[in-house]
């Protein structure tokens, strides 16, 4: 082995001292530049499904020289799958085109997106320690020499990682966005949940491309494709409309049901999916892996959107708690008055009291979760109000109708947030909220509140499955009672029955049987079994109510006078009528006395008293009370009111009673036609209105025109009130008739046949 030494024989050789830095340069050969390809990190999709005209457009905004195109939707609605997919499509079609694929999640991703361009072109200076990659691409692309190019940046949802600084010496902390060209060569595809991001980006509202839910046929045919098999037509139509028609939870939905099947199926999942709330969160939180969504990206649409929550979290507090608040409301038609918060008193401290059976005042609402909030004046709250609502919007989480008042939700996004919520601990905290806004934003359901309640009922039948904590459940009864209350008036029984039942066991629980507020609630709830005709139930109510009444409130109470009406009309129900009379007249003449001739209960009062004489053959009895209550309602009340409907009502029968027909024919039109108006074609008093017209049609022996009408209101009891209820039968009686007087004795009879057998089962 040789050796070489540089010791005293070297003495002659110096190289001196060097302070500088010596450079070396390689000169590498240049690289061949390759030919246009693609640089898709996911395979075309074999399931896809063609929406629509979406491509299309796509393909429409990208023929313009510096092409910009958002496609902006909720997260899971498939805008990265469309792009996948358009992508491959210019790959194949255009082979002189490159197509890059950049996500845009962070600045690192993109950062790397860039490199791979950069790798994938074989661009000079690339490798070097310091090269700026972003200015390196961005040159290249921006030279018209370099060829057509078409960039997608995917998940682009954060404005930081466009418009914040970007990291690095050599970048000055340009933001990105500057390193996006505008050359006539090149276009840019952007995918983003962020609607205010994408008109930044793009520049125009046209070139953003809203990204909904799929068409029902688009997700039966996703629904099909990802099974591999076809599926029963009703029950995937009620699978997809149960999945809001979102393809990511369709997909998500269909990959659980391979994973386990045969242990699961469309039916079977279905079937999980309705039975709870707790079941529903279990089966959208299964993450099934699919090979086209990004490594980052979450295949649960729970948390999927659970990270737009966060983000809007982060960066605005109270547009979070806006969504929370909003995702215990019914989907649809939120009314945007009952979002706002109610003032505060000048104490600031937070309470409720109790004014009467069915009202709520409250001091102010509870606050938001985790942050104290500062006092401020109208104009800023209703100016941060604006700006949560745009936020929510730009994140496609709400959206509003045509008048702008009223928003929406999808049902999905609703569960995902109050799962959100479970998992920092303020589900109780919003519930909460949303009842006492509630309570306090829902009328008694007298007649001058039917608008306001109309507006909210869907929002107060969906309170039924939100029991609040023991301290909350006060409110909770105030609200169900006021709901049930208006579902009663408008003959909406089941749904009636349903509120006043769990109002009544809440305030029996928290306040005792003899409470005048449980006292209301049990009151409401026996009518609405006296309108389902179950009479001794309701009469054993009413007894109750009536004696405590009196022991609590004294005789001559206007509450103790109701109860006594409502027991009246029991008995009269019961053809009991003699001792109906005997309470009627007892309560017509005190209320003459506490309240006046012409106060509405007095009217009331004497209208009940007037329809027992008249069952009772008394026609000018009844005639006298009757002409003066329609006279004094038509005048105190307005032609339309539903009580001076009724009174009209009345009289007309009072009239047709007595053979009179063209006055009772006269009033019945105006009294249809009105209550069709006021309550709805199949409300319970406007199908009675129908039913009193077609028999002063059957009476005068017009057959046609009574059947045609008795059919109607026949079918439309049954429907609404069950086959066996009273007033089903009276209606089937009633058409039974008019085939008789036709000599259609077969129809007849077996109309009579079935009355009998119904009413046995009474």
């Amino acid at each position: 082995m040789h050796s070489t030494s540089l010791g005293s024989g070297n003495q002659g050789l110096q190289v001196g001292h060097n302070y500088g830095s010596i450079n070396t340069e390689f000169h590498l050969p240049l690289e061949t530049p390759p030919k246009p390809f693609a640089t898709i990190p996911f395979s075309r999709d074999p399931d896809f499904v063609n929406r629509g005209d979406i491509l299309d457009q796509i393909d429409e905004r990208c023929s313009e020289p510096a092409a910009r195109v958002a496609l902006v939707g909720l997260g899971g609605v498939g805008k990265s799958q469309l792009a996948i997919e358009f992508a491959h499509r210019i790959a194949a079609e255009q082979l002189d085109t490159w197509v890059f694929w950049v996500h845009a999640g962070t600045q690192a991703r993109v950062e790397e997106g860039f490199r791979t361009i950069a790798d994938a072109v074989k661009l000079l200076g690339r490798n070097q320690a310091k090269a700026n990659i972003l200015q390196i691409v961005y040159h290249w692309l921006s030279n018209e020499r370099n060829g057509r190019w078409i960039m997608i940046l995917d998940s682009a949802d954060d404005r930081d990682v466009f418009y914040g600084p970007t990291s690095g010496d050599a970048r000055n902390g340009r933001p990105f966005v500057t390193y996006l060209p505008q050359s006539r060569n090149g276009s840019v595809i952007i995918t983003t949940r962020n609607r205010n991001l994408a008109f930044r980006l793009t520049g125009r509202r046209q070139n953003m491309i809203e990204v909904g839910p799929m068409a029902r046929t688009d997700a039966l045919m996703l629904l099909d494709q990802k099974l591999g098999s076809p599926t029963d037509l009703d029950v995937a139509i009620e699978l997809v409309q149960a999945l809001d028609l979102v393809p990511l939870a369709i997909s998500q939905a269909a990959a659980y049901i391979q994973a386990i099947a045969p242990r699961s199926s469309p039916e079977k999942y279905l079937a999980e999916f309705r039975e709870s709330e707790r079941k529903k969160t279990r089966l959208l939180q299964y993450d099934g892996g699919d090979l086209r969504r990004d490594g980052g990206a979450s295949n649960a649409i729970i948390t999927t959107w659970q990270i737009s929550f966060d983000h809007i979290r982060s960066k605005r507090r109270s547009a979070a708690d806006l969504l929370s608040l909003m995702s215990f409301f019914d989907r649809q038609g939120i009314p945007e008055w009952v979002l706002h918060p109610p003032k505060t008193t000048k104490d600031g401290m937070r309470g409720r009291r109790q004014s009467e059976a069915g009202t709520l005042k409250l001091d102010d609402s509870s606050s938001a979760i985790g942050d104290d909030t500062d006092d401020c004046a109208d104009d800023d709250i209703d100016g941060g109000f604006e700006d949560d609502v745009t936020m929510l919007r730009d994140y496609c989480l709400i959206a509003t109708n045509e008048d702008g008042d009223e928003f929406e939700m999808h049902g999905l996004v609703q569960l995902s947030t109050r799962r959100w919520l479970d998992i920092f601990g303020g589900q109780e905290t919003f519930k909460q909220q949303y009842i006492e806004r509630m309570a306090l934003s829902f009328p008694t359901g007298r007649y001058e509140n039917w608008g306001t309640c109309r507006s909210l009922f869907a929002h107060v039948q969906v309170a039924l499955g939100y029991r609040p904590s023991d301290d909350m459940l006060e409110t909770w009864a105030i609200l169900l009672h006021n709901g049930g209350c208006y579902a009663w008036s408008q003959g909406r029984y089941d749904v009636a029955q349903q509120m006043l039942g769990k109002a009544r066991k809440v305030r029996e629980k928290k306040l005792g049987n003899e409470d005048l507020a449980t006292l209301a609630s049990t009151s409401v709830f026996a009518l609405v079994l006296l309108d389902r005709g179950q009479w001794e139930e309701a009469e054993k109510l009413f007894v109750q109510v009536m004696e405590m009444s009196k022991t609590k409130l004294g005789a001559n109470h206007p509450s103790t006078l109701t109860s006594m009406a409502n027991l009246a009309s029991t008995y009269k129900s019961q053809g009991r009528w003699e001792e109906a009379e005997k309470l009627e007249v007892q309560v017509m003449e005190t209320c003459k006395t506490k309240l006046g001739a012409d106060h509405p209960d007095t009217l009331i009062s004497m209208g009940n008293l007037a329809s027992t004489y008249r069952d009772q053959g008394r026609w000018e009895e009844a005639e006298k009370l009757e002409v003066q209550v329609m006279e004094t309602c038509k005048t105190k009340l307005g032609a339309e009111h539903p009580s001076t409907l009724t009174s009209m009502a009345n009289l007309a029968s009072t009239y047709r009673d007595q053979g009179r027909w063209e006055e009772a024919e006269k009033l019945e039109l105006q009294v249809m036609e009105k209550s069709k108006t006021k309550l709805g074609a199949d409300h319970p008093d406007t199908l009675t209105s129908m039913a009193n017209l077609a028999s002063t049609y059957r009476d005068q022996g017009r057959w046609e025109k009574a059947e045609k009408l008795e059919v109607q209101v026949m079918e439309t009891f049954k429907t609404k009130l069950g086959a066996d209820h009273p007033s089903t039968l009276t209606s089937m009686g009633n058409l039974a008739s008019t085939y008789r007087n036709q000599g259609r004795w077969e129809e007849a009879e077996k109309l009579e046949v079935q009355i009998k057998v119904d009413t046995q089962t009474l």
